[in-house]
């Protein structure tokens, strides 16, 4: 375990040894990982308390400067060993050569992001961290989003205990071994390998932790919230929960798009990295005018993935991670083929299918179905399903997309720059993605995360994210400092990168007075949003302007279900704010986060209560607005 200094009660219980193989050879032992027991965790905990109080010489009394500077040392290490780290990502995550070197340059370059941010906009006199803070990380990209959130948590002046995903702890040792090689101390970045019923659920309930970041499941990170809303932390707010979950996510390809374009950004959104991205398609919406052309394409393209081993070059898709989610797909579909929906998969051989028998393959995979309603969860692998719909029913076609709850990543194939703008007007997700592939968001040119239950926000990779991560901070309002709410970020020649922030729909307004309530209102309408109100301010509402009334909507009783709103101000005392926290972690649907102030004193951090969004688009596939063309 890198960076835990366990002994005497540690010592004297028993730790699990477990091997990791390698997804795509079964017989290839990649290294063995020594779990963490609850000895391990407790001690581990103390030590994190203890050098978080640390006020001489713990990691959060350094100065920003000096902080940034030892990440950017990381980042030089990480590239500096880009080659062994590629090797562990192929042997370990089953990633192909392309994936394994992107993944190590997002690593990196999350690691100077969040130290270049820290550095210019930091000080110790007015920025506080929270404390010890928890990093739970997945296995689809266990390197550049373990380094992302440690690299976060650490810039901010928190200390981290790391819990990497189960599949996937020899890469995060590796990353570990570099951070504390470039300087942070070890107290200050502690790796605890382990399940997440054990080692993950006692890092979440220690009453020491102040912070939890979560990339993984929907579900799980509900666990996460029902957990965390047990207790508020020293400073009588709610423990902070930063969650990236799944997305159902959709391409939609008008009869305008350029179809060559299209296969070849279908093939890399729905199959690059197996399927196993966040972001990736899992369906691909055609307009029927070009749907069977289309298809057809599309089959033609698959059967030439080169499915196997990623440990030779030749190889396009790579193994699922293990057994349970190769199961899991093979399961769905065949489910969907006695529901009578075509299946399409690449054509074998004998000599494929005697590589495929060694490890965790599934092959590429396309289902045609009738409805978006047909998908109950996100299917997480290299499974496509295909949709047809009409272009007087993109709007329902939207509306379908947003009813699955999830808005992570959308995909727009069109030369029709009205179909653009009428897609971004309509569409409720985190990244849009025009004229080009759906994945591989690039840090701080496309900051990433979903809305609705695809996460909590901020996005990695973007200016809001660390913020999230102080207790106290200078007292600037951060979405006036913006200036604009939308701003060019930087890319490539081709392409365009705009990062937007959006007024919420609903905010609820909880507050012990009048002058609460009315500093809560001035605030949700500077962000502009709508207020939701309990019905016992109904006499103040009353003693507003008709203006006024138009943005409160008030409500008999805030706690139904039906009732709308995708964010809490509160103002009152702890035993109201822990009520509402509980019932909130209930409640069905999204998370909804809450920000408790003091509203007459403290300003409401305005960039709460805003959504950020990403579109890029590449501007050099469209070949001009084909609506042109029909001017004569």
């Amino acid at each position: 375990m890198a960076g835990n200094q366990a002994t005497g009660e540690a010592d004297a219980q028993p730790r699990e040894v477990q091997a990791v193989r390698n997804p795509a050879n079964l017989s290839d032992v990649v290294g063995e990982v020594t779990q963490a027991n609850p000895a391990d965790v407790q001690t581990a905990l103390q030590s994190a308390r203890d050098h978080s109080i640390d006020l001489a010489n713990g990691w959060a009394a350094w100065p920003a400067e000096h902080r940034a500077t030892t990440l950017e040392t990381a980042a030089d290490l990480m590239q500096a060993n880009t080659v062994a780290l590629m090797g562990l990502l192929m042997r370990e995550a089953g990633k192909t050569a392309a994936n394994a070197i992107a993944e190590v340059r997002e690593a990196v370059d999350f690691l100077r992001y969040y130290a270049a941010q820290v550095r210019r906009d930091f000080d110790n006199a007015t920025h506080q961290p929270l404390g010890p803070v928890v990093c739970i990380s997945p296995w689809n990209f266990p390197l550049a989003i373990f380094s992302g959130q440690v690299a976060a948590a650490l810039a901010a002046g928190n200390v981290v205990l790391a819990k990497p995903a189960e599949q996937t702890p020899l890469v995060a040792a590796q990353a570990v071994r570099l951070m504390h090689k470039a300087g942070v101390p070890r107290a200050a970045l502690q790796l605890l390998p382990g399940d997440g019923e054990t080692v993950g659920a006692a890092l979440v309930a220690c009453p020491i932790v102040q912070g939890v970041m979560f990339t993984g499941s929907t579900e799980v990170a509900r666990l996460i919230q029902r957990e965390l809303s047990r207790r508020l932390n020293p400073n009588g707010q709610p423990v902070v929960l930063i969650a990236e979950t799944g997305g159902q996510n959709a391409m939609l390809v008008d009869s305008s798009a350029l179809l060559e374009q299209v296969v070849g950004d279908v093939l890399a959104s729905a199959f690059d990295s197996a399927g196993q991205r966040c972001s990736a398609l899992r369906v691909l919406c055609l307009q029927d005018d070009v749907a069977d052309r289309a298809i057809t394409m599309l089959q033609g393209a698959m059967r030439e993935l080169c499915v196997g081993n990623p440990g030779e070059l030749s190889v396009d898709v790579g193994p699922v991670i293990d057994g349970a989610a190769r199961a899991g797909l093979l399961q769905h579909i065949e489910a969907m083929r006695s529901k009578g929906r075509r299946v399409t998969q690449f054509a074998t051989n004998p000599e494929l299918d005697e590589t495929l028998a060694q490890g965790h393959f599934v092959p590429p995979t396309l289902i045609e179905i009738e409805s978006m309603a047909e998908l109950e969860r996100e299917v997480f692998g290299p499974v496509l399903h295909v949709l047809r719909y009409s272009r007087v029913g993109l709007n329902a076609l939207l509306d379908q997309i947003h009813a699955t709850g999830y808005g992570l990543t959308l995909g727009l194939h069109t030369r029709i720059d009205e179909t653009v703008q009428q897609v971004l007007g309509h569409a409720e997700v985190g990244n849009i993605y025009v004229n080009r592939n759906m994945v591989g968001a690039v840090v701080g040119a496309q900051p990433f995360g979903g809305e609705g239950l695809s996460g909590t926000g901020p996005k990695a990779g973007g200016p809001l994210y660390l913020l999230r991560l102080v207790s106290r901070r200078a007292n600037v309002n951060v979405a006036q400092a913006l200036a604009a709410r939308s701003v060019v970020l930087p890319g490539p020649t081709g392409e365009s990168n705009l990062y937007s922030l959006l007024p919420r729909q609903a905010v609820l307004c909880l507050a012990e007075g009048d002058d609460e309530r009315l500093a809560q209102l001035a605030a949700v309408q500077a962000a502009g949003s709508r207020s939701v109100w309990p019905i016992d301010a109904a006499p103040l509402f009353a003693s507003l302007g008709a203006a006024v009334h138009e943005n409160i909507v008030l409500v008999d009783d805030w706690r139904h279900p039906g009732v709308f709103f995708d964010l809490v101000l509160f103002h009152g005392d702890r035993a109201s704010l822990l009520e509402v926290s509980r019932h909130l972690a209930n409640r069905p649907g999204p998370i909804v986060s809450i920000v408790a102030t003091d509203s007459t004193k403290d300003p409401i951090p305005l960039e709460r209560l805003l959504v950020e969004r990403s579109v890029s688009i590449n501007t050099a596939a469209a070949g001009g607005n084909a609506s042109l063309m029909m001017v004569g």
